[in-house]
């Protein structure tokens, strides 16, 4: 199944998918069956890219994140002569000329972004899929395969390069995001993907952070489904409640001490005003 293309020229501007191999008919049905819509520029985040993919008027895939990648390359030494592996571009997934494609399934989604004329392009493939637990039969969705496609002759983030060209850097056997099925998954933490790439088995690191990320079961038009946090959020969120929940221990504890230190002052107090003479009693009551 090919994946849609949809230009999309701006920020927040809505695009529709068209297929260059499809007739002039079977193309004009899809186009009004799938569009693309690049809302980054509503994001509170200068870093934050925002998209959503709708078919048949429905959302099948929602992705938030902000992406940035550091690509080490060959670059010319001072004498001009030398080659010197001490380049490294790094920059945000931004840029003008925007370029998306996707392709929304029952079992695997795939989306696509392309910036500044195409000369860098992210591809990302999800896979929902089924296993056997001790509660039964389970599904849980994943990020199993990334590509990043760049251009070493695009000279806004390498400078000077050797030999410059097209490259891709691929992911090996990743499984990533894994998120129960029904769920979006949400991690405000930094994580670190490498890609091996093309060029001379270079590693490029796609770092990623703000990630919400729903390619399956979306029940409701532009909202993420109930999230599924990373670990790395679900122990700063421990962490934050952990003194919280110690001080209000600590709290409990001093109030249980004063009220027993309270009670058995109280019975002391009591026990020393019997008199100790048995003879003594005759006289109470």
């Amino acid at each position: 199944e090919p994946l849609q293309p949809a230009r999309l020229p701006g920020k927040g501007r809505r695009g529709r998918a068209l297929s260059a191999a499809l007739p002039a008919d079977a193309a004009a049905r899809l186009a009004a069956e799938q569009e693309v819509e690049n809302l980054s520029g509503l994001s509170p985040s200068p870093e934050k890219d925002i998209f959503v993919v709708r078919e048949n008027r429905t959302t099948c895939l929602m992705a938030e994140f902000a992406a940035r990648f550091i690509v080490p390359y060959d670059v010319w030494a001072s004498n001009y002569v030398d080659v010197s592996g001490g380049g490294a571009g790094s920059w945000l997934c931004r840029g003008r000329g925007w370029f998306i494609r996707c392709r929304c399934g029952a079992n695997e989604s795939e989306l696509e972004v392309s910036w500044l004329e195409r000369a860098y392009t992210l591809r990302l493939l999800f896979l929902k899929e089924g296993h056997n637990t001790s509660r039964g039969p389970e599904a849980q969705w994943r990020l199993a395969r990334t590509q990043f496609a760049y251009d070493t002759g695009e000279r806004t983030y390498f400078k000077d390069a050797v030999s410059p060209g097209k490259h891709t850097a691929s992911s090996h056997r990743l499984s990533a995001f894994v998120t129960p099925a029904g769920k979006s998954y949400e991690c405000q933490a930094q994580q670190s993907i490498t890609l091996l790439s093309s060029d001379h088995q270079k590693s490029v690191e796609l770092l990623l952070s703000e990630v919400r990320v729903q390619p399956f079961d979306i029940s409701a038009d532009f909202v993420f489904s109930e999230e599924h946090k990373c670990p790395v959020d679900q122990r700063e969120q421990l962490e934050e409640t952990l003194p919280l929940i110690l001080g209000l221990i600590l709290g409990l504890v001093i109030v249980i001490t004063l009220c027993v230190y309270h009670l058995h002052h109280k019975l002391t107090a009591s026990q020393a005003q019997l008199p100790r003479d048995r003879s003594q009693y005759k006289h109470m009551g």
